[in-house]
Protein backbone atom coordinates (compact mmCIF):
# COMPACT_ATOMS: atom_id res chain seq x y z
CA UNK A 1 0.00 0.00 0.00
CA UNK A 2 2.87 2.37 0.82
CA UNK A 3 4.46 1.67 -2.56
CA UNK A 4 1.18 2.61 -4.27
CA UNK A 5 1.08 5.89 -2.32
CA UNK A 6 4.69 6.66 -3.37
CA UNK A 7 3.89 5.80 -6.98
CA UNK A 8 0.95 8.21 -7.07
CA UNK A 9 2.95 11.00 -5.41
CA UNK A 10 5.78 10.60 -7.93
CA UNK A 11 3.29 10.69 -10.81
CA UNK A 12 1.82 13.95 -9.53
CA UNK A 13 5.00 15.87 -8.72
CA UNK A 14 6.88 14.62 -11.79
CA UNK A 15 4.54 16.51 -14.13
CA UNK A 16 5.04 20.20 -13.37
CA UNK A 17 2.31 21.29 -15.75
CA UNK A 18 -0.14 19.05 -13.91
CA UNK A 19 0.90 20.56 -10.59
CA UNK A 20 0.37 24.05 -12.01
CA UNK A 21 -3.08 23.27 -13.42
CA UNK A 22 -4.16 21.63 -10.16
CA UNK A 23 -3.39 24.97 -8.48
CA UNK A 24 -4.94 27.05 -11.24
CA UNK A 25 -8.30 27.52 -9.52
CA UNK A 26 -6.59 28.74 -6.35
CA UNK A 27 -4.21 30.99 -8.30
CA UNK A 28 -7.10 32.52 -10.24
CA UNK A 29 -8.90 33.24 -6.95
CA UNK A 30 -5.75 34.88 -5.56
CA UNK A 31 -4.97 36.96 -8.66
CA UNK A 32 -8.58 38.03 -9.27
CA UNK A 33 -8.77 39.34 -5.72
CA UNK A 34 -5.55 41.33 -6.05
CA UNK A 35 -6.29 42.84 -9.46
CA UNK A 36 -10.08 43.23 -9.60
CA UNK A 37 -11.92 42.52 -6.36
CA UNK A 38 -9.87 43.95 -3.53
CA UNK A 39 -10.32 47.69 -4.10
CA UNK A 40 -14.12 47.46 -4.37
CA UNK A 41 -14.37 45.22 -1.31
CA UNK A 42 -12.13 47.49 0.76
CA UNK A 43 -14.30 50.46 -0.24
CA UNK A 44 -17.46 48.57 0.72
CA UNK A 45 -16.02 47.94 4.20
CA UNK A 46 -14.13 51.23 4.50
CA UNK A 47 -15.84 51.98 7.81
CA UNK A 48 -14.12 48.94 9.33
CA UNK A 49 -10.69 49.40 10.90
CA UNK A 50 -7.86 47.78 8.90
CA UNK A 51 -10.34 46.48 6.33
CA UNK A 52 -7.57 45.62 3.85
CA UNK A 53 -5.80 43.30 6.29
CA UNK A 54 -9.13 41.79 7.32
CA UNK A 55 -10.14 41.00 3.75
CA UNK A 56 -6.69 39.60 2.93
CA UNK A 57 -7.18 36.97 5.65
CA UNK A 58 -10.68 36.29 4.32
CA UNK A 59 -9.29 35.67 0.83
CA UNK A 60 -6.58 33.34 2.14
CA UNK A 61 -9.16 31.19 3.93
CA UNK A 62 -11.29 30.78 0.81
CA UNK A 63 -8.33 30.13 -1.47
CA UNK A 64 -6.98 27.40 0.80
CA UNK A 65 -10.35 25.67 0.56
CA UNK A 66 -10.23 25.90 -3.25
CA UNK A 67 -6.71 24.44 -3.11
CA UNK A 68 -7.93 21.48 -1.05
CA UNK A 69 -10.71 20.79 -3.57
CA UNK A 70 -8.72 21.02 -6.80
CA UNK A 71 -5.39 19.47 -5.81
CA UNK A 72 -6.92 16.40 -4.17
CA UNK A 73 -9.08 15.88 -7.26
CA UNK A 74 -5.99 15.98 -9.47
CA UNK A 75 -4.24 13.72 -6.97
CA UNK A 76 -6.95 11.13 -7.58
CA UNK A 77 -6.42 11.16 -11.35
CA UNK A 78 -4.30 7.95 -11.20
CA UNK A 79 -7.28 5.88 -10.01
CA UNK A 80 -9.19 6.83 -13.17
CA UNK A 81 -6.17 6.19 -15.38
CA UNK A 82 -5.55 2.85 -13.69
CA UNK A 83 -9.22 1.92 -14.07
CA UNK A 84 -9.20 2.74 -17.80
CA UNK A 85 -5.99 0.81 -18.49
CA UNK A 86 -6.98 -2.19 -16.38
CA UNK A 87 -4.21 -1.61 -13.83
CA UNK A 88 -6.77 -1.29 -11.05
CA UNK A 89 -8.15 -4.75 -11.83
CA UNK A 90 -4.60 -6.10 -11.60
CA UNK A 91 -4.23 -4.53 -8.16
CA UNK A 92 -7.48 -6.19 -7.08
CA UNK A 93 -6.01 -9.59 -7.97
CA UNK A 94 -3.25 -9.14 -5.38
CA UNK A 95 -3.61 -10.00 -1.70
CA UNK A 96 -4.29 -6.33 -0.85
CA UNK A 97 -7.96 -5.66 -0.18
CA UNK A 98 -9.94 -3.19 -2.32
CA UNK A 99 -10.46 -0.96 0.71
CA UNK A 100 -6.70 -0.75 1.31
CA UNK A 101 -6.11 0.06 -2.35
CA UNK A 102 -8.68 2.86 -2.21
CA UNK A 103 -7.12 4.06 1.04
CA UNK A 104 -3.75 4.31 -0.72
CA UNK A 105 -5.26 6.55 -3.41
CA UNK A 106 -6.92 8.70 -0.73
CA UNK A 107 -3.69 8.99 1.27
CA UNK A 108 -1.66 10.05 -1.76
CA UNK A 109 -4.29 12.62 -2.78
CA UNK A 110 -4.52 13.90 0.81
CA UNK A 111 -0.73 14.25 1.00
CA UNK A 112 -0.78 16.27 -2.21
CA UNK A 113 -3.61 18.46 -0.93
CA UNK A 114 -1.82 19.06 2.36
CA UNK A 115 1.49 20.03 0.72
CA UNK A 116 -0.18 22.32 -1.83
CA UNK A 117 -2.24 24.06 0.85
CA UNK A 118 0.91 24.80 2.85
CA UNK A 119 2.56 26.07 -0.33
CA UNK A 120 -0.32 28.44 -1.10
CA UNK A 121 -0.46 29.53 2.54
CA UNK A 122 3.21 30.58 2.41
CA UNK A 123 2.83 32.30 -0.98
CA UNK A 124 -0.27 34.30 0.01
CA UNK A 125 0.95 35.33 3.44
CA UNK A 126 4.35 36.31 2.02
CA UNK A 127 2.63 38.57 -0.52
CA UNK A 128 0.23 40.19 1.93
CA UNK A 129 2.90 40.64 4.61
CA UNK A 130 4.95 42.57 2.06
CA UNK A 131 2.06 44.61 0.64
CA UNK A 132 -0.38 45.09 3.53
CA UNK A 133 1.76 44.17 6.54
CA UNK A 134 -0.73 41.61 7.84
CA UNK A 135 0.21 39.54 10.87
CA UNK A 136 0.50 35.78 10.66
CA UNK A 137 -1.44 34.15 13.54
CA UNK A 138 1.48 32.12 14.91
CA UNK A 139 -0.59 31.06 17.92
CA UNK A 140 -2.92 29.27 15.46
CA UNK A 141 -0.20 27.61 13.37
CA UNK A 142 -0.78 24.09 14.71
CA UNK A 143 -4.55 24.45 14.33
CA UNK A 144 -4.10 25.66 10.75
CA UNK A 145 -1.87 22.70 9.89
CA UNK A 146 -4.32 20.25 11.45
CA UNK A 147 -7.14 21.84 9.47
CA UNK A 148 -5.06 21.53 6.29
CA UNK A 149 -4.63 17.83 7.04
CA UNK A 150 -8.33 17.34 7.85
CA UNK A 151 -9.47 19.24 4.76
CA UNK A 152 -7.12 17.22 2.54
CA UNK A 153 -8.46 13.90 3.82
CA UNK A 154 -12.03 15.19 3.73
CA UNK A 155 -11.88 16.48 0.15
CA UNK A 156 -10.01 13.35 -1.01
CA UNK A 157 -12.89 11.20 0.26
CA UNK A 158 -15.55 13.50 -1.24
CA UNK A 159 -13.75 13.69 -4.60
CA UNK A 160 -13.28 9.91 -4.69
CA UNK A 161 -17.03 9.56 -4.25
CA UNK A 162 -17.59 11.96 -7.15
CA UNK A 163 -15.29 10.06 -9.54
CA UNK A 164 -16.37 6.55 -8.50
CA UNK A 165 -17.99 5.86 -11.84
CA UNK A 166 -15.74 7.94 -14.10
CA UNK A 167 -14.24 5.47 -16.58
CA UNK A 168 -12.73 7.78 -19.21
CA UNK A 169 -9.63 9.93 -18.89
CA UNK A 170 -11.11 12.79 -20.94
CA UNK A 171 -14.21 12.78 -18.71
CA UNK A 172 -11.95 13.17 -15.71
CA UNK A 173 -10.23 16.12 -17.38
CA UNK A 174 -13.54 17.83 -18.13
CA UNK A 175 -14.77 17.20 -14.59
CA UNK A 176 -11.58 18.67 -13.12
CA UNK A 177 -12.03 21.77 -15.30
CA UNK A 178 -15.63 22.25 -14.20
CA UNK A 179 -14.87 21.77 -10.50
CA UNK A 180 -11.78 23.96 -10.68
CA UNK A 181 -13.78 26.75 -12.30
CA UNK A 182 -16.76 26.48 -9.96
CA UNK A 183 -14.82 26.02 -6.71
CA UNK A 184 -14.12 29.72 -6.23
CA UNK A 185 -17.81 30.55 -6.55
CA UNK A 186 -18.96 27.67 -4.35
CA UNK A 187 -16.76 28.64 -1.37
CA UNK A 188 -17.66 32.33 -1.67
CA UNK A 189 -14.26 33.62 -2.81
CA UNK A 190 -15.24 35.38 -6.05
CA UNK A 191 -18.48 36.71 -4.58
CA UNK A 192 -19.16 36.84 -0.81
CA UNK A 193 -21.86 34.37 0.20
CA UNK A 194 -24.09 37.07 1.68
CA UNK A 195 -24.16 38.92 -1.66
CA UNK A 196 -25.64 35.91 -3.49
CA UNK A 197 -29.36 35.32 -4.07
CA UNK A 198 -31.09 33.11 -1.50
CA UNK A 199 -31.20 30.10 -3.83
CA UNK A 200 -27.48 30.41 -4.57
CA UNK A 201 -26.73 30.72 -0.84
CA UNK A 202 -28.65 27.49 -0.20
CA UNK A 203 -26.66 25.80 -2.98
CA UNK A 204 -23.38 27.00 -1.49
CA UNK A 205 -24.35 25.58 1.90
CA UNK A 206 -24.56 22.12 0.33
CA UNK A 207 -20.95 22.34 -0.86
CA UNK A 208 -18.56 20.56 1.53
CA UNK A 209 -15.73 22.97 0.67
CA UNK A 210 -17.72 25.91 2.01
CA UNK A 211 -17.38 24.58 5.56
CA UNK A 212 -13.63 24.17 5.13
CA UNK A 213 -13.44 27.82 3.99
CA UNK A 214 -15.48 28.86 7.02
CA UNK A 215 -13.17 26.96 9.37
CA UNK A 216 -10.11 28.59 7.82
CA UNK A 217 -11.67 32.02 8.11
CA UNK A 218 -12.50 31.46 11.77
CA UNK A 219 -8.87 30.59 12.47
CA UNK A 220 -7.18 33.18 10.27
CA UNK A 221 -9.48 36.12 10.99
CA UNK A 222 -10.24 35.77 14.69
CA UNK A 223 -7.53 38.13 15.90
CA UNK A 224 -8.06 40.65 13.10
CA UNK A 225 -11.83 40.62 13.68
CA UNK A 226 -11.27 41.65 17.30
CA UNK A 227 -9.11 44.56 16.13
CA UNK A 228 -11.29 45.67 13.23
CA UNK A 229 -14.59 45.55 15.10
CA UNK A 230 -13.37 46.70 18.52
CA UNK A 231 -15.24 50.00 18.10
CA UNK A 232 -18.26 48.62 16.22
CA UNK A 233 -18.99 45.15 17.54
CA UNK A 234 -22.66 45.45 16.57
CA UNK A 235 -21.64 45.12 12.90
CA UNK A 236 -19.52 42.02 13.48
CA UNK A 237 -22.39 39.57 13.01
CA UNK A 238 -23.40 41.23 9.74
CA UNK A 239 -19.84 41.01 8.44
CA UNK A 240 -19.53 37.34 9.36
CA UNK A 241 -22.84 36.45 7.74
CA UNK A 242 -22.01 38.37 4.55
CA UNK A 243 -18.47 37.04 4.19
CA UNK A 244 -19.11 33.38 5.04
CA UNK A 245 -17.42 33.20 8.43
CA UNK A 246 -19.95 30.64 9.56
CA UNK A 247 -22.98 29.58 7.49
CA UNK A 248 -26.46 30.90 8.13
CA UNK A 249 -28.96 28.14 8.84
CA UNK A 250 -31.30 28.99 11.70
CA UNK A 251 -28.38 30.97 13.05
CA UNK A 252 -24.75 31.51 12.06
CA UNK A 253 -22.65 28.39 12.60
CA UNK A 254 -19.72 28.56 15.00
CA UNK A 255 -16.23 27.10 14.50
CA UNK A 256 -17.16 23.99 16.52
CA UNK A 257 -20.37 23.48 14.57
CA UNK A 258 -18.55 23.75 11.23
CA UNK A 259 -15.97 21.30 12.55
CA UNK A 260 -18.61 18.72 13.49
CA UNK A 261 -20.41 19.20 10.18
CA UNK A 262 -17.16 18.39 8.35
CA UNK A 263 -16.52 15.33 10.55
CA UNK A 264 -20.08 14.12 9.98
CA UNK A 265 -19.79 14.49 6.20
CA UNK A 266 -16.39 12.77 6.29
CA UNK A 267 -17.86 9.82 8.20
CA UNK A 268 -20.78 9.57 5.76
CA UNK A 269 -18.36 9.76 2.82
CA UNK A 270 -16.22 6.91 4.19
CA UNK A 271 -19.33 4.78 4.79
CA UNK A 272 -20.54 5.42 1.23
CA UNK A 273 -17.15 4.39 -0.15
CA UNK A 274 -17.29 1.16 1.84
CA UNK A 275 -20.83 0.49 0.64
CA UNK A 276 -19.83 1.14 -2.98
CA UNK A 277 -17.01 -1.41 -2.65
CA UNK A 278 -19.42 -4.02 -1.28
CA UNK A 279 -21.95 -3.18 -4.01
CA UNK A 280 -19.36 -3.63 -6.77
CA UNK A 281 -18.27 -6.97 -5.30
CA UNK A 282 -21.88 -8.17 -5.30
CA UNK A 283 -22.28 -7.12 -8.93
CA UNK A 284 -19.19 -9.12 -9.95
CA UNK A 285 -20.41 -12.17 -8.03
CA UNK A 286 -23.84 -12.01 -9.64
Amino acid sequence: MISLVKRNLIRYFRHRSGVFFSLLGALISFVLYIIFLKNNMVQNWSAVTQSSQLLDSWLIGGTLSVTAITTTLTGLDPIVTDRVHGTLDDFYLTDISQNKIKTAYVLSAATIGFCMQLFMLVVMFAYFILTDHIQFPWNRLMAIMLLALLSSIFMSVINLLVIQFVDRVDTMGKLATIIGTAAGFLVGTYVPIGALPVFAQDLVKLNPGTYIASLYRHLLMDQQLRISFAASSQHLHTFKETMGIGLKWQQLTTFNQDYWIVLTMLTIGILLLLLSTIFKKQLKIS
